[in-house]
């Protein structure tokens, strides 16, 4: 057996909310300059290239990954290939880039993921005229709900409330802001046009702020699995989220029936932009280069019910944790992708998982959701974490997607 695939170089963009910094960056304007600084670190091992592999959900379409490359500068020779697994894209597009390394069909792959929901093209459905805002999940007959709806209903049969939300939210924002001043990002931050700086983390986003938003979501009973988002979408197109559609005016009111909603766009991700890469080896590489690297111990991907989409990353974990021969006790570095607090805290308390090993910079709540990039974004910051602190436990990745999966993956750092 092949001795495990290891990341070296694991670099990120600043992630700028929808509209600001990079507003006017389309996506592979985005991928390419971390793509170049992570071409650049490797490069004094004489090794080629052999692909890049990016994650992207809600791009132009094309080969996000070739055209990334091309534009860094890699060499027309330098082949790419775009990973479109939802909110997973980014962790999906490491794990395939491990695959290869480890069966011996590449010696080092460049991957990662980008989003751009500032330039995110708008299409329409040809025969209504109105926004297509995203494809299905699941086909027509099975749950096929939002992930904001989806997330209020798992808090709701999870029994997680709104102050237990809340609190999740600040400390996300209390942390990442904190990291974000002290400089702690400095090192993994590839700057763009002079944008070097997570735009979003707010220290005054405490629960008391947290506690003046209005709920975004209605609870309902078992038919809001299917209805679509009420976040300035509007009506979805039938076939995609069937159901009950909740209008802003019920949205605002956060309740039916006299249940009062928990979800809120405080204790929520934002849209955003932003891009991660690295490099993925083997060990005797990552040797020569005298780089910190990790070693990837195990991944998974794994699926379950499309009405449940917020515990894709607990099925992951648990795959993922019983491939590694490992516990939840075991692991001293986590990042969950906090797309909802509510959503988070559900899949830890389904794995057991010690809160303080989670997201200890704070997370996409405070930092943002590029949604392609964010499962790469994950092994950027847990590359930080694990290289800063004096713990030799493993970390875990994980990230719940749209239509009901999950994919996880485990690292080590190597002495």
């Amino acid at each position: 057996m092949r001795d495990a695939p290891v990341i070296v170089a694991a670099r990120r963009t600043a992630i700028g909310t929808s509209g600001r910094g990079f507003a006017g960056h389309a996506v592979d304007a985005l991928a390419a300059p971390v793509l170049a600084a992570v071409a650049a670190e490797v490069a004094p091992a004489g090794v080629a290239v052999d692909d890049v592999v990016l994650g992207n959900c809600m791009g132009p379409g094309g080969d996000l990954a070739r055209v990334a490359a091309l534009r860094a500068g890699l060499g027309a020779h330098v082949p790419g290939v775009t990973v479109d697994r939802q909110c997973g894209s980014g962790l999906d597009a490491v794990i395939q880039a491990a695959s290869r390394v480890r069966a011996g069909d590449a010696g080092l792959v460049l991957a990662g993921g980008a989003e751009s929901a500032s330039t995110a093209p708008h299409r329409l459905w040809p025969d209504s005229g109105e926004r297509y805002t995203r494809a299905p999940f699941a086909p027509a007959g099975l749950p096929d709900p939002d992930m904001g709806p989806a997330a209020e209903h798992l808090a709701q049969v999870r029994g997680i409330g709104r102050e237990r939300q809340d609190a999740w939210a600040a400390r996300s924002h209390a942390r990442a802001a904190a990291a974000r001043d002290a400089g702690w990002f400095d090192a993994e931050v590839v700057a763009i046009d002079g944008v070097a700086r997570d735009d979003r983390p707010r220290a005054s986003m405490d629960a008391a702020m947290l506690a003046r938003f209005a709920p975004a979501f209605v609870p309902e009973s078992e038919d809001v699995l299917g209805f679509g988002s009420v976040l300035g979408f509007g009506n979805e197109r039938e076939h995609a989220t069937s159901g009950t559609v909740i209008t802003a005016a019920n949205a605002a009111a956060g309740t039916r029936g006299g249940t009062a909603g928990t979800v809120t766009a405080g204790n929520s991700c934002g849209f955003s932009d932003g891009a991660a890469a690295m490099a993925v080896t083997t060990a005797d590489l990552a040797r020569d280069l005298c780089l910190p690297a990790l070693r990837i111990r195990a991944t998974a991907v794994a699926a379950g019910d499309p009405a449940l989409p917020g515990l894709g990353a607990a099925w992951a974990g648990r795959r993922v944790l019983e491939r590694a021969g490992m516990t939840a006790a075991d692991l001293g570095f986590v990042e969950i992708t906090e797309a909802f607090a509510a959503q988070v805290l559900a899949v830890s308390d389904e794995l057991g998982l010690d809160e303080e090993t989670i997201s200890g910079d704070g997370g996409a709540i405070a930092l943002g959701h590029p949604w392609g990039a964010s499962g790469a974004i994950l092994l950027v910051r847990l590359a930080a974490r694990m290289a800063a602190a004096d713990d030799a436990r493993a970390g875990l990745a994980a990230c719940s997607i749209g239509g009901g999966q999950g994919v996880a993956m485990i690292v080590e750092r190597v002495a």
